[in-house]
């Protein structure tokens, strides 16, 4: 009897200008990183502002960036102004992640814009934006999926997950995350 075959990684493609930038420019930025970045003092946040923008992200004044946060490619990461980025946030950013003006994203957060079709054998790779929009609170440890939108100023939990869109002006908790109340 012949094996069906639901998963075969050799036939992987990753599509053309996926990551939106050479491959030499890709690695560059993860030396830069992992040692410029990542090795600056804590209190160097104008520095770390000026290596994202150089690296093409888009970074309002007064954004506060920790020197533990994770960048899969910076060209596709907007942060607003005054906001704060924590200790070991990853941004996983396959696709377009936007931080909101005066928005915050706590420690150990994860931010993922991409994932894989697991429905055809190639496993293909597709990837849908992330808005976080202005005044928003992403407390610790919380994960955002691919195509969601938080509304303006609403509160995200410590703990939760994300995986559709939510409405601005509320508190949100759960896995998936759910409103429970409005923000005040």
């Amino acid at each position: 009897m012949a094996k069906t075959i639901i998963q075969d990684l050799s036939r992987f493609k990753m599509p053309d200008g996926f990551r939106g930038k050479p491959g030499w420019y890709v690695q560059l930025w993860w030396i830069v990183q992992g040692t410029l970045f990542a090795l600056s003092p804590q209190f160097l946040y104008g520095y770390r502002r000026w290596l994202l923008r150089l690296f093409g992200a888009k970074v309002g004044k007064g954004a506060i960036i920790r020197p533990t946060v994770r960048f899969q490619f910076p060209w596709k990461v907007t942060l607003g102004e005054n906001a704060w980025i924590g200790d070991d946030v990853i941004l996983y950013s396959l696709g377009p992640i936007s931080v909101g003006d005066n928005a915050v994203v706590s420690q150990r957060s994860y931010l993922c814009t991409g994932s894989h079709d697991p429905g055809l054998p190639e496993f293909p790779i597709w990837q849908q934006p992330i808005i976080i929009e202005s005044e928003c609170w992403i407390a610790t440890d919380v994960y955002v999926g691919p195509g969601v939108t938080i509304g303006q100023g609403t509160i995200v939990g410590a703990r939760s997950s994300v995986f559709k869109s939510l409405p601005p002006m509320k508190v949100c908790v759960g896995s998936p995350a759910r409103p429970v109340r409005d923000r005040q």
